[in-house]
């Protein structure tokens, strides 16, 4: 399977939004990561379910919602109700994670774990047969524009093992501080999604960035 790239609006001209969510819907990416956050969780405040509702009409892409958020099952039904496609809440942040999850699949939407750099990816492994995408912040998240952690290489290689071992059918998704310079290995590694917002919108041609990112082949990078 090819890999998926997902530019993140977090770092788009908020005042332009719309023609930002145009220019992805004609560009090569097949999802749209949208990050929402409380000021709680992380020391950052962002959008919520009316900007993801107004969103929804402008694009035919996948709408990747990602809770930065205390108490994520609260607004399951107003992110479902609001267009997302998918729906990602952070492991630390859901005590009762397994409830969660098959909350938002009940709705239909897919059902994401998102994991902060400090995380070990063995604690995810009693969940993994029920999640849809794992995502591997590579950042500590909160800003947009932040330098990739380099050890997160090898956490997704472990967590490519702990995925095969279990029989998961899980995607994982890169979120932070990835570009082209390091997207060939992120996807080495055993990514199947990468995030990618600074790098997308401080581009000068953001639609060539994105192809240039979806048309990373690792078969032609040496080993």
């Amino acid at each position: 399977m090819h890999h998926i790239v997902a530019p993140s609006i977090l770092s788009a001209d908020f005042a332009r939004l719309g023609e930002a969510i145009l220019m992805i819907d004609s560009s090569e990416a097949e999802w749209i990561h949208v990050d929402v956050m409380d000021g709680r969780f992380v020391p950052n405040i962002t959008i919520g379910p009316p900007v993801v509702a107004a969103i929804r009409p402008l694009t035919k892409k996948q709408l990747d919602v990602h809770l930065m958020i205390d108490q994520p099952e609260k607004f399951i039904d107003a992110f479902h109700k609001a267009g997302a496609d998918h729906l990602t809440v952070h492991l630390e942040a859901s005590p009762h994670l397994h409830r969660t999850i098959h909350a938002i699949k009940d709705t239909g939407m897919k059902a994401g774990i998102a994991i902060n750099p400090h995380t070990p990816v063995t604690l995810l492994e009693d969940i993994l047969a029920d999640v849809d995408i794992i995502c591997l912040m590579s950042v500590n998240p909160g800003w947009g524009g932040q330098q990739f952690i380099p050890h997160t290489y090898s956490k997704i290689k472990k967590l490519k093992l702990l995925i095969q071992s279990t029989g998961s059918k899980a995607l994982i998704e890169v979120d932070g501080g990835v570009s082209p310079a390091n997207a060939a290995q992120i996807l080495s590694a055993g990514a199947d999604v990468l995030v990618a917002g600074n790098s997308v919108f401080s581009s000068p041609e953001p639609a060539k960035t994105i192809s240039a990112l979806r048309r990373i082949d690792i078969n032609t990078i040496p080993a």
